[in-house]
């Protein structure tokens, strides 16, 4: 008589679990992957598990023998993302829906016993040619304390010769990730632009463990910023990429770390964009709807601490515009309760 579930109790991960309903002992089943589960799928007959890990911004998929709690990868899957899956109630066949760098979300098979999967939708993408998207490749690079950072590179399209300008996009959160995902209308920049994209989870990003997502807490804030400094560094030794031709983009959180880097890294990138980014973490935490508030400052750190107060006011790019060398454009919406319309208006003005 027991429950399965995903904990990360006792662990840098979360993990499939039971809990046996009668002693209350918990079993932990998937410690030897050092990844996240984010969901699981119980079949009818309670012989089989499906379960799905987030390895680095990739999903894939294990299969489980509820009996011996032995599973292996299910192998030949195209490299995306997984929504979910579910058995049918034969238990012989699961259903999962997946998109990659070249699809959306689709809904694939998988015959338990042959492994054969087929695919059974095939989602509109417009004018888009699977030949026009990029795959991205997974890139890591070392930080200014060795700390491996790593990320997702999409190639511009190979028919632009010489050296191929970057954009580097940055996620939001600070607790968000960056995911080997469909681009999307993204891939003008690639297809069209012949611009490299660079989606990279620097310290604080989930899905790497509870001590990589505190590295970025309080006084650590500025430690995210050198990953993007040594981010720069590794841009520089790729031979096909132009080190003067760096642009910058995030939201939000990732506007935040937009702006710090507008400032830390003026002479290293050509320009800038912000949208909806913290200019300073004290107006931020003051001005954000109140029921954000404390939450936030779990995150950054409590503006009430005078020494928390003061390190916001030295970190601030409201602070630093006079390093702001470069172009830098600012998006926001006026009525945006998270970040207020008062964080894009003061580095206005």
């Amino acid at each position: 008589n027991e429950i399965w579930y995903v904990t990360d109790k006792d662990n840098e991960f979360e993990r499939l679990a039971t809990m046996n309903l009668d002693s209350k002992k918990v079993s932990f089943y998937t410690t030897a992957i050092p990844w996240n589960i984010e969901n699981y799928s119980l079949s009818e007959d309670k012989k089989s598990i499906i379960f799905i890990s987030n390895e680095a911004g990739l999903n894939k998929m294990y299969l489980m023998n509820t009996n011996t709690k032995s599973y292996k990868e299910v192998p030949n899957l195209p490299i995306g993302l997984i929504g979910g899956a579910s058995f049918t109630k034969d238990n012989q066949t699961i259903f999962f829906t997946q998109s990659t760098a070249q699809s959306a979300a689709d809904v694939y098979q998988l015959n338990i016993k042959t492994g054969q999967i087929k695919r059974w939708t095939e989602s509109e993408l417009g004018e888009m040619q699977k030949s026009d998207m990029s795959v991205p490749k997974f890139i890591e690079w070392k930080s200014f304390d060795d700390l491996k950072i790593s990320g997702f590179y999409y190639p511009a399209a190979s028919k632009f010769k010489g050296k191929r300008p970057v954009l580097i996009m940055i996620h939001g959160g600070p607790e968000g990730q960056s995911l080997a995902s469909f681009l999307g209308s993204n891939n003008f920049y690639t297809s069209e632009m012949g611009v490299s994209l660079l989606y990279p989870n620097v310290r604080g990003s989930s899905g790497f463990g509870k001590t990589y997502l505190a590295k970025d807490n309080g006084f650590l804030r500025e430690d995210s910023v050198k990953d993007i400094g040594a981010l720069l560094d590794w841009i520089a030794q790729q031979p096909e990429l132009d080190k003067d031709r760096v642009m910058i983009m995030g939201g939000s959180y990732g506007g935040y770390m937009t702006l710090a880097t507008a400032f830390h890294y003026a002479d290293r990138i050509k320009c800038s964009v912000d949208v909806v980014g913290i200019s300073n973490f004290n107006t931020f935490l003051k001005n954000t709807e109140e029921y954000r508030r404390d939450l936030r400052r779990a995150e950054y750190g409590d503006e009430r601490d005078p020494k928390m107060a003061a390190f916001f006011e030295k970190m601030a790019p409201l602070n630093n515009i006079d390093k702001i060398k470069k172009p830098l454009f600012i998006i926001q919406g006026t009525n945006d309760p998270r970040v207020p319309v008062t964080e894009a208006t003061q580095m206005r003005d």
